[in-house]
């Protein structure tokens, strides 16, 4: 009978797992840092100012420890109308990211998979539109929404009113159509095999028929990072519905952090009100992250 000695390891093969332990624990590092204030605010949003003044100098700081209520949540609807504000802007930042997603790949869809002249003149006009920043169209915009007609709805009763100012369809419509979404689009679906559009023409498919059941079953990815691409700005969004609705039943809650900073509200209160505000987005971004990663990897950084 004879027992096996354990092999040594080997020098090389001992410089790559110290180089890839290195490199993790530089990665949870700085994970750490940029989640140090993230856990700050979720955690004070629980406590009293005494207490979150008394632990500033210690790592309790970070640690949900100590008298924890939900005090500073119930004072923040108690001030304001948050569940208002909050309503207002998950329901327009949702609109906006539907009809985006099918108003930006249908645009994507005609630039990439059909054959018409002048459609790389098209695309090349969306995408310098990108370097345009929104402050310098703002006041125009506002001007040219005001003037728009509006079909509104009074019982059984149909009346064409002019005018988009103070309603919710100018805080959507305007942001619907976006050229980073349609160019990300065109890069994804330029991906996709066009034997399969040949395939589904000999099938009897139209235009819309592959757009619907080949190219964008087949997009996954491209919708979630469309979808939080456009997510994003129309949840933070603070200049345009400050400038074109003057209704507190229609502001977001972005806006509504005005009116609450009037109202000298305590630290944890801030703390909560900043914790509703983050909380969506970041679970939005957890929820498409590995769609997102994966979408900008294979087709968002082409050229």
């Amino acid at each position: 009978m004879t027992s096996a000695s354990p092999t040594p390891a080997r020098p090389g093969h001992q410089r790559s797992l110290l180089r890839s332990l290195a490199v993790q624990a530089a990665r949870i590092a700085l994970a750490l840092f940029f989640a140090f204030p993230i856990v700050f605010m979720l955690v004070s949003s629980l406590k009293p100012d005494q207490q979150i003044f008394g632990d500033l100098d210690g790592v309790k700081a970070f640690l949900p420890v100590g008298h924890l209520s939900l005090d500073n949540y119930s004072g923040v609807f108690d001030r304001v109308p948050a569940a208002r504000f909050l309503l207002n802007s998950i329901g327009i930042s949702a609109v906006t990211v539907v009809l985006g997603i099918f108003v930006n790949s249908l645009a994507a869809f005609a630039l990439s998979r059909m054959r018409w002249r002048g459609k790389k003149i098209v695309l090349t006009a969306v995408i310098a539109t990108l370097i345009v920043p929104f402050e310098t169209f703002a006041l125009p915009l506002v001007w040219w929404v005001n003037q728009l007609p509006w079909l509104q709805v009074n019982g059984f009763h149909f009346t064409m009113a002019e005018g988009w100012l103070d309603t919710y369809q100018v805080q959507i419509l305007p942001f619907v159509a976006n050229a980073f979404s349609i160019f990300l689009f065109h890069q994804y679906f330029q991906s996709i095999p066009k034997e399969l559009d040949e395939a589904a023409v000999i099938d009897g498919a139209s235009w819309f028929g592959i757009y619907r059941r080949i190219v964008m079953p087949l997009s996954g990815p491209a919708i979630a990072t469309v979808a939080i691409l456009t997510f994003l700005p129309a949840w933070n969004s603070y200049l345009w519905p400050l400038m074109v609705v003057q209704s507190e039943d229609l502001r977001p809650v972005m806006v509504g952090i005005q009116y609450f900073f009037q109202l000298n509200p305590s630290w944890g209160q801030i703390m909560a009100y900043s914790s509703m505000i983050t909380v969506p987005v970041l679970a939005l971004f957890v929820a498409f992250q590995r769609a997102f990663v994966s979408s900008i990897a294979s087709s968002g950084l082409k050229g």
